[in-house]
């Protein structure tokens, strides 16, 4: 009766243990089981807890003026920040006026032209080109490219165009587009460049034109 007593213990055990290992096995295969005593949820600290995402603070891009202005400032990435910009009226035969020769950091625009945010036209601007290449003219035929962006603020407002073209042409040749009115909204700035052949006088001039950033 004994020995009988102990094989029923015994099998009993036996269960017992599988049935344990079962469960443990289970468990570990379907995490979604629940735990024969489940342990206190820990209190959440400021490691577990996320981290607010923050929105990006708008570009000068993002908001673009929704009226004419005129430029004060000009900035170009890698070129020029901040440079100021100067009306100057054309002189008696139409060309857009210069800054005084002196001045080889800041840009001229053309004085009562069309403003940046225009609907049509374009924006007229030039900057002197030193012969020993300090002047702002120099740093934009070495860094401004097609591509580039350009940022025009008239305080309160704001207008970035890209650049879409960039070309040479013969100073004594002339380059009417660069005066257009009627066309697509633009900027053109224009330098002298080539070789110099006196005071104030250089071979070739190069233009540069471009779009509003939408």
């Amino acid at each position: 009766m004994r020995r009988r007593s102990t094989l029923v213990t015994s099998a009993t055990l036996v269960v017992v243990a599988v049935a344990c290992a079962l469960a443990w096995w289970l468990l570990r295969s379907n995490p979604a089981a629940p735990e024969a005593a489940p342990a206190p949820t820990p209190t959440a600290t400021s490691s577990t807890v996320d981290a607010p995402t923050l929105a990006p603070l708008p570009g000068p891009c993002d908001r673009p003026a929704a009226h004419p202005f005129t430029p004060l400032q000009i900035s170009i990435k890698g070129v020029v920040d901040d440079a100021a910009v100067y009306g100057v009226p054309r002189d008696s035969r139409g060309v857009t006026g210069v800054l005084p020769e002196s001045d080889k950091a800041d840009f001229a625009w053309d004085l009562g032209g069309i403003r940046p945010g225009s609907k049509r036209g374009n924006v007229l601007l030039n900057t002197h080109t030193w012969p020993d290449g300090s002047a702002l003219g120099n740093a934009l035929l070495d860094g401004l490219d097609k591509g580039d962006e350009i940022l025009l603020n008239g305080g309160a407002d704001t207008l970035c165009y890209r650049v879409t073209k960039r070309i040479e042409v013969l100073a004594s040749d002339g380059y009417p587009p660069y005066y257009r009115e009627d066309g697509p909204p633009r900027v053109a700035i224009i330098v002298c460049s080539g070789t110099r052949t006196g005071p104030g006088q250089w071979t070739h001039r190069t233009i540069w034109f471009a779009r509003p950033v939408r």
